[in-house]
């Protein structure tokens, strides 16, 4: 972590530190919760408040947000109500989907259409669906008929497509003109959109024809025409590609912004570099979750229920994979009334298989993610996987063998236990890269459940061939 991003880690847990405080004197000053209180006269409380209100408008949105995330659903909104309403959809667009909903249901018809009118398309598009459908009718009516038309451009294309995150605020301009005629234009806006790299060159009939870089523009005399300048060679998109594909191209050309045209090349909006860090978060964070066996985004501050119901589906799989576990350790007792060390040596066999098959499926994971996989490079990774678990094995495997053998004085034992330790490593290293490969072909997200599937694998694997070697070689 360098300087910059420590000393902003630094401020906002200050910020976060100094609403917190506020929140206790408030709560202290009145004696019972902020949310209730509201209407309390008195000079201490009015200061409180008039503090807090100053505190959240010296605030970014994205800290507002952050700091709502952090409170009890009763404090949540009790500072929700002093933010200023202007601010009120920038808020909304920060927070996590959970919260939103929990914000958003504290609204009436009114504030809702107050916060959210200002916003531009692709901001609309992105709280639509969190929106009371009461509220949708109005709010399409209140809208011009370019913006309209922008909303319902975005929200017809699915969330993973690129049209759905498109920006529609750009600067255009003709490559027959001269750049001082370009930098005359420019001096009558009053601003340029956010994330303003590049000016896109376009004809007639809206095509686009190049790019002009800002920095290309000031550099070079003002005589010069747009077409002299500009770079005929530009990274562009469709709106139906795929949104993560395309965040993976930003990154790889280090990109600000990109046009996204049609079939035909006309310039329908632009991508910009903000949006595709917010999909690589969402992402990332979806990924994790969904590694945890959760099916969304939880409010921390979740009700009971809430809770349960966002996370029993996973758990009633990992108990049906562990009775599975159960039943096959079941078909051994009698070996294991017969030598009792087997008890204690199994779970070090199914675990480390665990590791490792969670080892590769997160490399293979990533592997899909980044399209580096074919059908060739699959095989390829399967026998290296195979190679690299046998050769794991059988070091590993050879040590934990010859710890058995010195703890228990048996030498079949520790045989025994080296080659269930192998068996079950090469195990996890086909289930390793099967399971995700699969699943992708199948139509489904390989992140979401590899590692329960694997660990199911590798558990009743690793029981069922070390128990089964031991029942026919030790008892």
């Amino acid at each position: 972590m360098n300087e910059a991003q420590a000393s902003a880690g630094i401020r906002l847990h200050a910020q976060m530190a100094a609403v917190g405080e506020l929140l206790r004197r408030y709560h202290a000053a009145v004696g019972e919760t902020l949310n209730e209180a509201t209407t309390a006269d008195s000079a201490a409380v009015e200061d409180i408040l008039g503090q807090l209100r100053d505190l959240l408008d010296a605030l970014h949105p994205a800290d507002v947000a952050y700091i709502l995330e952090s409170l009890p659903p009763e404090d949540r909104l009790a500072v929700w109500h002093r933010v200023k309403s202007d601010r009120d959809g920038e808020i909304l667009l920060e927070v996590s989907d959970a919260v939103r909903e929990s914000l958003i249901a504290d609204m009436d018809q009114g504030e809702i259409l107050a916060a959210v009118e200002p916003l531009d398309a692709d901001e609309l598009a992105d709280l639509v669906e969190d929106l009371p459908e009461e509220v949708l009718p109005e709010l399409m009516a209140s809208l011009d008929a370019q913006q309209r038309e922008r909303v319902q451009s975005a929200l017809s294309y699915e969330p993973d497509q690129l049209g759905a995150l498109m920006d529609f605020e750009m600067v255009t301009i003709r490559e027959d003109v001269s750049l001082e005629t370009v930098l005359r234009y420019l001096r009558r806006f009053d601003e340029l959109p956010a994330q303003t790299d590049k000016l896109f060159v376009i004809n007639h009939e809206n095509v686009l024809t190049g790019v002009l870089p800002l920095h290309w523009l000031l550099v070079n005399s003002p005589d010069k025409m747009v077409s002299e300048v500009m770079a005929p060679d530009v990274n562009t998109f469709a709106p139906d590609d795929d949104a993560y594909h395309v965040a993976q191209a930003f990154e790889r050309y280090d990109l600000v912004t990109a046009p996204v045209v049609d079939a035909s090349g006309r310039l329908i909006g632009r991508i910009t570099v903000d949006a595709m860090l917010d999909l690589i978060r969402e992402e990332s964070e979806s990924e994790a979750l969904s590694r945890g066996g959760l099916r969304e985004g939880e409010d921390i501050f979740a009700s009971v229920w809430a809770s349960l119901r966002n996370r029993w589906a996973w758990l009633a799989i990992n108990l049906v994979t562990a009775f599975v576990a159960s039943r096959v350790i079941g078909l051994f007792e009698s070996s294991i009334q017969q030598l009792v060390a087997l008890a204690t040596l199994m779970p070090i066999v199914a675990g480390i298989g665990g590791n490792s098959g969670n080892q590769t499926i997160t490399m293979i994971v990533r592997a899909l993610a980044l399209d580096q996989i074919t059908t060739d490079s699959a095989k390829r990774l399967w026998r290296k996987e195979l190679l690299v678990a046998l050769v794991n094995g059988l070091i590993w495997g050879g040590a934990i063998g010859v710890i058995a053998w010195l703890l228990y004085a048996n030498i079949a034992l520790g045989i025994v236990m080296t080659a269930a330790m192998t068996l079950n490593l090469l195990l996890a290293a086909f289930c390793g890269v099967g399971i995700p490969i699969l699943m992708e072909r199948f139509g489904r997200d390989p992140a979401v459940g590899s590692s329960v599937m694997i660990t199911a694998m590798t558990d009743s694997g690793g029981f069922f061939i070390f128990l089964g070697l031991a029942t026919v070689f030790l008892t």
